[in-house]
């Protein structure tokens, strides 16, 4: 089945479409950024290296900007996926749904609209085991923004790795951070023929545990 692969540049959308990818063919990315923060349906931070994870996969990307305004930014999806259906004949779309019915039931109804399928090779995941598969399958993740008690300043720039793992364990949140408790990017992954490296980085905080970490130069190398 052709795919069409809603990429927000973390570990869920793209993890999401390595699981879809075994059985599958993704005919192209798709990428909402939204003009609000506060958006309920799309990832926020760094978003705009999808491009260069884009770049890394090989495959076509739709960049779209999205009022990101509650219910009417589904509008942006279903005009996107239109435009997916159109031009790169996708017969359905993967997405990096955990838990949040919200996104899933909306994504859901969006793709029975169109008559295409709507793929969530995470939904209800187990979040411990989860994370250890991100690792066991080298993926290179790291954090890029926090809001939860008990995740300060220093998470912000982490690994997803072993440690992280035993920190987030001790902590009142999803372990797989589906409630926005934190946010991430992959910075390699067996879909990448590169990898990116961050050359610049700022860290900006709202309080000490709301904040995020904005990439202002990366690029891709060799891996």
């Amino acid at each position: 089945m052709r795919l069409a692969a809603l990429i927000s540049g973390g570990k869920d959308s793209l993890y999401s479409a390595y699981v879809a990818s075994k059985e599958n063919e993704i005919a192209c990315l798709i990428t909402f950024k939204s003009k609000r923060a506060d958006s309920y349906m799309f990832h926020i931070p760094n978003v705009d290296l999808v491009k260069l994870q884009a770049e890394s996969m090989n495959l076509a990307l739709i960049f779209a900007e999205s009022s990101g305004i509650k219910e009417k930014e589904l509008k942006d999806i279903k005009n996107a996926l239109s435009a997916a259906i159109k031009k790169y004949k996708i017969q359905g779309v993967v997405s990096g749904a955990l838990a949040s019915n919200y996104q899933k039931e909306r994504i859901d109804k969006i793709c029975l609209d169109l008559g295409i399928k709507s793929i969530a090779p995470l939904w209800h995941i187990e979040p411990k085991n989860y994370l250890k598969e991100l690792i066991k399958n080298n993926f290179n993740i790291v954090l890029v923004g926090i809001a939860a008690d008990g995740l300060t300043k220093d998470f912000l720039g982490n690994e997803i790795n072993e440690i992280f793992i035993k920190k987030i364990e001790k902590l009142n949140i999803h372990a797989g951070g589906e409630g926005g408790e934190y946010e991430s990017l992959v910075i390699d992954c067996p879909l990448f023929s590169k990898k990116l490296k961050i050359n610049k980085t700022r860290i900006e905080m709202e309080n000490k545990c709301t904040g995020k970490l904005i990439v202002e130069d990366a690029e891709l190398v060799k891996k």
